[in-house]
């Protein structure tokens, strides 16, 4: 993987002009950053560029203006933060492709910061416009991609941009690409993956993909219920696709054609009320009565899946085992969690997690930070697992 790939370590960047491309989406309250995890996690790559002497030139968008200019979605409170981080003033440029921006950038010195406006306020930014790379092109020497979450957009600053100039991975986007390449490329085997959440549609992508790569794969959440439909199993009133049990029922044909064992609760914990603490049971799978909802994997089920992650060599997680968000019901999510991290932290295996809901079940388990990699990079990490070409990575490699 290595040898397709220039890294921003590997680069000259000694009174040069670089273009970095970060993404800088942190959640804002009353005007200021309320969560900088995103911000550190790229601190070091930037660090490492200013202490090399680089003039640094920050390219980002924040939320979603529409090619129009939103000021509540100004970059500015985000400069603000990472000002705070890197003890140096961070500016804003507003006039990006403008006189403004030239001028701006042509008075830098080495080891100086500058954070060009919202991409997003240009039109062009989100239609991969080629004319609109060559401006921004104009600012810099070089360009370091080190947003891996939005290597799945096709955007003028992630695809068309780096193709113009010599471009390079940044520490945190090289971080990335090294856990995902060796979770699903180069993976030590056997390799185990876990995935969870509300349905079988929105992540059927990455079904059909890991059946195809995976020894055995997890099934956790509303999306359990519907294999379990498949089956033959009685869900009562529990969350399921009933017209997605064809589908259940031939991904679970192409994963015995590849070997690869599907792996589902044998005992469940039912309740008649979706809420904290609400009564409940512990059940076989086939004795769920027609008000009863599953809402978490049963002990068995948990030491049954606990046991084969113990045979694995690398385990790739995406979604929670059931509604890990109301306890009790975060048991077998939290007992999984503690167990990959317990085996991570005894170096006998490789684990990768990543998405939303993924981040908030690790969190809740206190197992967050004992994981090899836990991907911030939300719809980039999927789509990375259901197979997908990502332009951002394409446009990085050396052609």
């Amino acid at each position: 993987m290595t040898n397709t790939f220039l890294f921003a370590d590997e680069m000259e960047v000694a009174h040069k002009r670089v273009l970095l491309r970060l993404d800088v989406n942190v959640p804002l309250k009353d005007g200021v950053v309320s969560d900088d995890t995103r911000i550190r996690r790229i601190l070091p790559g930037i660090e490492a560029l200013l202490d090399a002497h680089a003039k640094v030139i920050v390219l980002t968008h924040f939320g979603r203006p529409k090619g129009a200019v939103v000021p509540d979605l100004s970059v500015r409170p985000v400069a603000v933060c990472l000002g705070q981080l890197l003890e140096r003033p961070v500016t804003v440029e507003s006039d990006v492709i403008g006189a403004g921006g030239r001028d701006a950038v042509a008075a830098m010195r080495a080891g100086d910061i500058l954070m060009m406006e919202n991409l997003r306020f240009y039109p062009e930014e989100e239609a991969n416009d080629v004319g609109f790379a060559k401006k921004l092109a104009a600012l810099g020497d070089l360009y370091v991609g080190d947003a891996f979450s939005c290597a799945h957009r096709a955007h003028a600053s992630v695809d068309a941009l780096p193709r113009l100039m010599t471009a390079a991975a940044g520490r945190s986007f090289a971080a990335e690409l090294k856990a995902l390449y060796a979770a699903l490329a180069a993976p030590q085997r056997p390799l185990g993956a876990v995935v969870g959440g509300a349905k079988v549609s929105s992540k059927l992508a990455l079904l059909e993909n890991l059946v195809t790569k995976v020894d055995g794969l997890v099934l956790g959440g509303g999306m359990a219920n519907t294999f379990l439909l498949a089956k033959g199993c009685a869900i009562g009133a529990s969350l399921a696709e009933a017209d997605m049990v064809d589908t259940a029922t031939d991904i679970m044909a192409v994963a015995k054609t590849h070997g690869c064992r599907i792996i589902l609760p044998d005992d469940v914990v039912v309740a008649t009320a979706f809420q904290e603490n609400a009564p409940h049971r512990v059940t076989s799978g086939d004795d769920v009565a027609p008000h009863e909802m599953i809402l978490d994997a049963g002990p068995q089920s948990v030491a049954m899946v606990i046991g084969f992650l113990q045979g694995c060599k690398t385990i790739v997680w995406n979604g929670p085992m059931g509604a890990f968000e109301i306890p009790p019901f975060d048991a077998a999510t939290s007992a999984v969690a503690r167990a990959v991290a317990q085996l991570t932290q005894q170096q006998n295996v490789m684990s990768v997690a990543g998405g939303g809901d993924t981040m908030a079940a690790l969190a809740n388990a206190g197992v967050n930070n004992h994981f090899s990699y836990v991907s911030t990079a939300g719809g980039a990490f999927l789509e990375w697992l259901e197979g997908k070409t990502l332009p951002g990575v394409e446009a990085l490699q050396q052609h």
